[in-house]
């Protein structure tokens, strides 16, 4: 739950996000679906698609009959829209937790890196439940929040011991896969299995980690927020503990918990 008062994170540039979480979401969406091991000429939706590079994904390795993209910000699915690989996929604005979509639709619903994100997370993977057919897949996965598994939970950390204040998904809580599995078990879905998923990220040098981490919607407003000393302070910290190789390349890993149940009959 979001404290009142508390930042909240905002999804609203497309581009920003592409440069940095896009590019995360694409490397764990890949070992995610490999988990998968979705059928193709499924009928997808991609529930919380935001700027659609889990969109794009899915179009490039799945072969889906057809896939719908849903999600609350117009600036994200602008740039979904402009994305030459997924011109067939239908998106439009909505709710997570209330989906347009009539019952049995889909023969597979996901939420990539979303589930922390939806107010009410039972009401929203019910809603996946209501609207895919029976025997078809409902999955997600989510960075583990609370293991240290996102990619910025090192400089979150520093930036918090500076006494700085960051945003946080209103259902954090959600990330943890025990909490996973209680969701989907209890939305009626059955065969409900989990996994985790390491992934890394290798960036050309610090600058490259910094200029593309300061895109982050997860931090980048703080950082604007930030006097320039303890963002300058910041900066030297994370260059001297971040892992350096020889050749300047800087190497980052995440990790997320991922979850797939099917309806049933």
């Amino acid at each position: 739950m979001t404290i009142a008062g508390e930042p909240r994170i905002r999804f609203d540039d497309g581009a920003a996000y592409e440069r940095f979480m896009g590019a995360w979401s694409r490397i764990a969406g890949d070992r995610f679906l490999e988990w998968l091991a979705p059928p193709a000429g499924a009928r997808w939706v991609d529930v919380g698609c935001g700027n659609g590079a889990f969109t794009e994904l899915v179009v490039e390795r799945c072969a889906p009959a057809s896939i719908d993209g849903i999600d609350p910000s117009d600036g994200q699915l602008a740039f979904a829209r402009a994305r030459a690989a997924v011109s067939a996929a239908r998106f439009r604005s909505g709710d997570a937790m209330a989906l347009p979509y009539r019952d049995d639709a889909f023969d597979v619903a996901v939420m990539a890196l979303v589930l922390f994100f939806v107010p009410d997370p039972a009401k929203g993977v019910a809603e996946m439940a209501r609207v895919v057919a029976p025997g078809g897949l409902c999955a997600a996965y989510a960075w583990d929040m609370h293991g240290g598994g996102f990619p910025l939970h090192a400089m979150q950390a520093e930036m918090r011991a500076l006494g700085a204040t960051l945003p946080r998904p209103p259902s954090v809580d959600a990330s943890r896969s025990e909490a996973m599995h209680a969701l989907w078990t209890g939305a009626g879905l059955v065969d409900v299995a989990g996994t985790s998923i390491t992934v890394e990220r290798r960036f050309d040098d610090f600058d490259d980690w910094w200029t593309t981490t300061r895109q982050s919607p997860s931090t980048g407003g703080t950082l604007a927020s930030m006097p320039p000393g303890d963002v300058e302070r910041l900066r030297s910290r994370m260059q001297a503990i971040l892992p350096t190789a020889t050749n300047g390349t800087i190497t980052t890993t995440a990790r997320a918990n991922a979850i797939r149940g099917r309806v049933p009959g």
